[in-house]
């Protein structure tokens, strides 16, 4: 059975917009499972370590059929591919793919929670989520474009598609 899954990619070093770029192209050959939506580019100001460049986020959801812990290890071998550290919390990284939502699932683990237990407070979450997937809803929160409001001071704007700068 495959199922909808959303993930949040996030990077900061390192060409931080063609690492996204890469993971996402890349969440596409994992096994069994297929990209089906992506958000445009978003630049956001840091969270918790604000000493930092901005982020370069994006959304992207995925048809699957792996189980959430295979497909959480999938996304981590993904970002240790691309160098990612885990030097202190909220630092710099070249690559951040979080699990945010694996259909309407509900659970917390140690190492997982669904839905992630953040999203609905980060706008660079929300606003790729709202752009590709409006009438998301997260469970046990309620619709993810009910949210946006919530987070209208935090700092994230759309970044033009790569091919726009490149042909400007």
């Amino acid at each position: 059975m495959k199922i909808i899954a959303t993930i949040g990619l996030g990077a900061n070093l390192n060409d931080p917009a063609g690492q996204v770029e890469y993971a996402l192209a890349e969440l596409d050959r994992l096994p069994d499972t297929r990209l089906v939506a992506r958000s445009s580019l978003y630049a956001s100001a840091p969270v918790g370590h604000v000493d930092q460049p901005d982020f370069v986020n994006a959304v992207a959801q995925v048809e699957t059929a792996l189980a959430p812990r295979s497909l959480l290890a999938a996304l981590l071998a993904i970002e240790q591919r691309h160098g990612r550290e885990r030097s202190f919390r909220n630092a710099p990284r070249t690559l951040d793919l979080d699990l945010l939502l694996y259909g309407n699932a509900r659970f917390h683990e140690e190492g997982l929670s669904l839905p992630h237990p953040r999203m609905h407070e980060r706008a660079f979450v929300l606003l790729p989520l709202v752009e590709i997937a409006p009438g998301t809803t997260i469970p046990g929160i309620g619709r993810a474009i009910d949210r946006v409001a919530a987070c209208a001071d935090q700092r994230v704007t759309p970044l033009p598609p790569l091919a726009a700068v490149v042909n400007a």
